[in-house]
């Protein structure tokens, strides 16, 4: 079998992309229902900007604001107006609006700022009037204040504040009064005082301790401040505490939270207070395992004795993994091997797990043990499954899957009020909306409407709907058409040629930055669809003499390719491995000199797996498996993972079929 079995129209699509045709219009999706969502206030685009901008600033002409009242989107210009200054909004406009949006995106987004409006002017009538449940703490809190000024405060008024005060976390100054008032009706005793004061150490949050503690007993309270210095900064004083469970629980805490920072400091208290204050088994897990994990974190010579020292029943899989992580560092492949033996059943049946026990067996000299569990990795289509599809000689597994899609059902979907609403709001960069819309949409959907909706939303350029909205339903990871979309391919066609690179490898950067969205941004002000940083892109374009107009030019599709491609080359150049290059790309250039002078001779997968970064880890995983499925997609089969990962692009090719049961 040399190609894989597809359906018709993603051969289609193979043929569209060989013959370099396929432009950013999608035109392998289906045109009829694109362009009935897309005719949805298109043509006035521009003018929803304009007025949105423009209502947003104060400045909102009746007239601009009344050409566009037939718009979908118009629930959203009036909530840009209304929302603009809502201590001074007309209270007869605000209450009209969210009538008349009433179940609506727009009025749920509303209703709350509104409440929130009408919390902080007091004006306590007009917000029970106009209250709605809510699960916002600090509207719960307010609306308790609006019953007690009111006189209002019946017999489930205190009940109701006291499951609001039994929290560990921050709440918002609205409770601040509620409490106030609980305390001056007698209902927030010493032991709501202490329960509240035991969930904030739970969650580590000091000032909600100290917060919990006021009103206690001054012998108490006093207890409790030491107690909130102690999770803050432990001390010598604690050797003096109760001998009780509370205090075995704050020292716990406090040592967990120091071992983050100072794993040595935190075991060695550890070892001074737990038998003063007698801390059982789980007690000195907690601690120990912080200690263990933010040593081996970083690969430091204790972290085999710490991580041995942690009692079974504190491992979790996150701390089953650093174990195994730790014995490969060290090429110790027995260690290894059992560390990966220790893992809970359905840990060890991941694809990654089943790869490196098998990897394990072969080091330890278990060749054919090894080989029923490379079979096993090599039926998921996955990096590691891949990897092992390689070791066996196997076609990769991949077995697509495009469910009917009836013109019915395209048609009820591309006319859900919501859906049209969101679409359309996506289109002109409003994605906060856009999402709002979309998610009252999908509460009206099943799994083949909402699937549906995935694809239309793709149809109009809004990508990473599949990745948000599928997976509930185990089969929707077939949806490769979905999941893996092809857009701007001939710029990532030619950057592939003008820097010798795989198209693919660009495609798999572009789906795994950004999923293909071009105004993509980054906490960090990556920006556009490689998540370049303006410093990057603008010593890459000094470099090679590439375009580049500045931070705002990064959100051009065909200028980020071209600059995030040659950066990818310069990585290339520089690390001589694919996987290398990848690593760069996301962590940087001065951790992947760390990783690579404390594991120079680790084999590509195993170094890989010891990354100390979770994300820069999986990262090159996702990357070098999205590559492979863009390979597929462009040209029906794949140059070995195996050998992509070391930044060769030519060879023997991997087909690809569908494993049976």
């Amino acid at each position: 079998m040399s190609r894989p079995a597809t359906i018709p129209s993603l051969q289609r699509l193979h043929r569209a992309l060989l013959a370099g045709v396929l432009l950013p219009s999608l035109a392998f999706l289906a045109a009829p229902a694109a362009a009935q969502v897309a005719g949805a206030g298109a043509a006035n685009d521009a003018a929803m900007q304009d007025a949105i901008a423009a209502a947003k600033a104060g400045r909102l002409a009746p007239s601009q604001a009344d050409a566009l009242r037939g718009d979908p989107r118009w629930p959203w210009l009036e909530f840009a107006r209304l929302s603009r200054d809502l201590d001074n909004a007309d209270a007869g406009q605000v209450r009209a609006f969210l009538q008349r949006h009433d179940g609506q995106a727009a009025a749920a987004a509303l209703r709350p700022l509104w409440l929130a409006s009408l919390s902080r002017r007091e004006r306590w009538a007009d917000f029970l009037a106009d209250w709605t449940p809510s699960d916002d703490p600090g509207l719960r809190c307010a609306r308790l204040n609006a019953q007690q000024a009111l006189g209002r405060a019946g017999a489930e008024w205190n009940s109701e504040a006291q499951a609001l005060w039994r929290s560990g976390k921050s709440l918002p100054d609205a409770c601040d009064a509620t409490f106030a008032t609980l305390a001056a009706r007698g209902a927030l005793g010493d032991a709501l005082r202490w329960e509240r004061f035991d969930l904030a150490v739970a969650e580590g949050e000091t000032g909600v301790m100290r917060s919990a503690a006021r009103g206690l007993p001054p012998d108490a309270l006093a207890l409790a401040q030491d107690y909130a210095a102690f999770v803050q900064a432990p001390h010598t004083r604690a050797a003096q505490w109760p001998r009780d469970a509370r205090s075995r629980q704050v020292a716990a805490a406090g040592l967990a939270r120091l071992a983050k920072d100072d794993p040595d400091a935190a075991e060695r208290q550890l070892a001074q207070l737990a038998p003063l204050l007698g801390m059982d088994e789980a007690e000195r897990g907690k601690v120990l395992y912080q200690v263990a994990l933010w040593t081996v974190a970083s690969y430091l010579p204790e972290s085999a004795r710490r991580l041995a020292a942690v009692p079974a029943a504190a491992y979790d899989e996150r701390l089953h993994e650093w174990r195994a992580r730790e014995a490969l560092a060290r090429g110790d492949w027995k260690a290894a091997l059992d560390a990966i033996r220790l893992m809970p059943a359905k840990q060890r049946e991941d694809s990654r797990w089943r790869w490196f026990e098998a990897r394990m067996l072969e080091k330890n000299g278990h060749r054919a043990e090894a080989q029923s569990l490379f079979r096993a990795a090599a039926a998921s289509p996955t990096f590691h499954g891949f990897l092992a599809a390689d070791r066996l000689q196997l076609p990769y597994a991949l077995c697509p899957w495009e469910p009917s899609d009836p013109p019915a059902l395209r048609r009820e979907v591309a006319a859900d009020p919501a859906l049209v609403r969101a679409l359309a709001l996506y289109r002109i960069d409003q994605p906060g909306w856009a999402v709002r819309e979309w998610n009252d949409a999908l509460t009206r959907f099943d799994d083949a409407k909402r699937r549906t909706a995935v694809a239309l939303a793709q149809e109009q350029g809004w990508f990473d709907r599949a990745v948000f909205s599928l997976g509930k339903v185990p089969d929707e990871q077939r949806l490769y058409k979905l999941r893996f979309p092809l857009h701007h391919d001939a710029d990532i066609r030619a950057a592939a040629r003008r820097n010798e690179l795989d198209p693919a490898w660009i495609a798999a950067e572009i789906r795994a930055e950004s999923i293909f969205n071009p105004n993509a941004r980054s906490p960090a002000n990556a920006r556009g669809l490689m998540q370049l940083l303006p410093g990057t892109a603008a010593g890459v374009a000094q470099r090679t003499g590439l375009p580049y107009a500045g931070a705002e030019s990064l959100y051009d599709s065909s200028t980020n390719i071209a600059l995030g491609s040659a950066y990818l080359r310069e990585m290339e150049d520089k690390y001589g491995q694919t996987y290398q290059a990848i690593a760069a790309y996301n962590a940087g250039p001065t951790p992947t000199a760390r990783w690579l002078s404390q594991r120079p001779a680790h084999d590509p997968d195993l170094w890989i797996e010891t990354i100390s970064y979770k994300e820069t880890r999986d990262y090159v995983a996702r990357v070098m498996a999205f590559s492979v499925i863009y390979d597929w997609l462009l040209n029906g089969d794949a140059l070995p993972v195996s050998q992509r990962m070391l930044g060769r692009t030519e060879g023997a090719r991997k087909r690809f079929a569908c494993p049976g049961p």
